[in-house]
């Protein structure tokens, strides 16, 4: 008994995780606080007694996606390999799992961001969890060279996020990138990002 009750995931991490799930599967509409218990099997108010409003569950999932995304990402001081050689593969690797196993995030994260653009309240926390992707991404770029890391940093996020979309919910969804295609995508990327004029 006691095996088991240790085994299973704190509350909170139940709900947002939940929650996502709704979200990917139901769009933003299908959240409720009343499904995110059934879906998390939990009594009905749970919750509603973590999260009171729609915008504290929006947060909460928000927070969990970052939580997620972010954890496969080690320290790059502690990765092997030539700067740039570490980036492509980062980012390259940090796609596929994105459009692959983790596409439920991505297509939560996706909706999030739309309704981001109408709640400040979330944009402020949609941007303020984003900025770890960026400082890694600045990091790596200025040991690569790039003469304006803190720029070529949200060069390299809005491409990224333009493959994630497009091949999420775009035009390209039919047809997702494989892992080379994502490998030759991002080498060829990253040449012509960091490439200066004479």
């Amino acid at each position: 008994m006691i095996g088991r009750m240790t085994s299973q995931p704190p509350r909170p991490t139940l709900i947002a995780d939940a929650a996502i799930a709704l979200i990917a599967e139901r769009g933003l509409r299908g959240l409720t606080h009343r499904a995110v218990d059934e879906a998390a099997g939990l009594p009905t108010g749970s919750t509603s007694n973590l999260a009171r409003t729609r915008a504290a569950l929006l947060e909460l999932a928000l927070t969990r996606i970052a939580e997620l995304e972010s954890a496969g990402f080690l320290d790059p001081a502690l990765m092997p390999g030539s700067p740039r050689e570490l980036l492509a593969q980062v980012a390259a690797d940090g796609l596929h799992q994105a459009l692959t196993s983790g596409r439920t995030l991505t297509v939560a994260r996706i909706e999030l961001a739309l309704e981001a653009a109408r709640r400040p309240e979330l944009r402020d926390v949609y941007d303020r969890l984003g900025a770890r992707f960026l400082d890694v991404a600045a990091l790596l770029l200025a040991r690569c060279g790039s003469p304006e890391p803190a720029a070529d940093a949200r060069r390299l996020i809005r491409w990224c996020d333009g493959v994630l979309f497009n091949a999420t919910a775009g035009s390209g969804h039919g047809h997702p990138p494989t892992s080379a295609e994502l490998q030759d995508d991002v080498a060829r990327y990253l040449t012509a990002l960091l490439a200066r004029p004479e």
